[in-house]
């Protein structure tokens, strides 16, 4: 992460780094698996997220990816109502409001990986999409806790987001209007 931004600005100095093992619900075979996460926010204005399963690469993404973007969204959503950042009666904060700017890389190391399509670059276990959301809802939720700064941060570079996407969409609106 530290690599790949480089040539970014970050907005909070720490790379967040979570690493745990789990075992997926023994509903779906009770193995172990090893996530690792490693993100930091920069002010780009697009994000940067590369995918591993067994440390191949996945451009294509699939579950594990799926459960990342879940639960950042899902964790920092409710976080920033908690911590009363956002009010109740606004407007959620979407996925791609809390990626703007995040560089992360999610690698997930799981016993017999099943990789879709025919060039074999996206994850196809349906439980690693919850066991990457468990982990990171709850080590990311935990990290946000103890550092409400860089929650700060992360949450006011999202509202900010928000407000550039429906500046666009009224802008948007508007010119279709005077078009018709």
């Amino acid at each position: 992460v530290k690599h790949l931004n480089a040539n970014r600005t970050p907005l909070h100095e720490d790379i967040l780094h979570f690493t745990k093992k789990l075992n997926a619900p023994e509903k779906d075979g009770g193995e172990e698996y090893e996530v690792e996460i490693a993100l930091q926010y920069t002010d780009a204005y697009q994000d940067n997220v590369f995918a591993f399963a067994n440390n191949i690469s996945t451009p294509g993404g699939g579950t594990h990816l799926s459960g990342f973007r879940s639960a950042l969204t899902r964790t920092l959503n409710n976080y920033a109502k908690k911590a009363k950042l956002v009010k109740d009666g606004d407007k959620a904060l979407t996925g791609d409001d809390f990626r703007e700017g995040l560089t992360a890389i999610v690698s997930v190391k799981l016993p017999n990986p099943q990789f879709e399509g025919q060039t074999k670059d996206k994850l196809g276990n349906r439980e690693a999409e919850g066991v990457v959301a468990t982990m990171l809802n709850k080590t990311l939720g935990d990290y946000l806790q103890e550092t409400p700064g860089v929650a700060k941060v992360v949450i006011n570079k999202a509202l900010r987001a928000m407000q550039a996407r429906e500046a666009a969409r009224k802008a948007r609106e508007l010119v279709r209007r005077a078009l018709f």
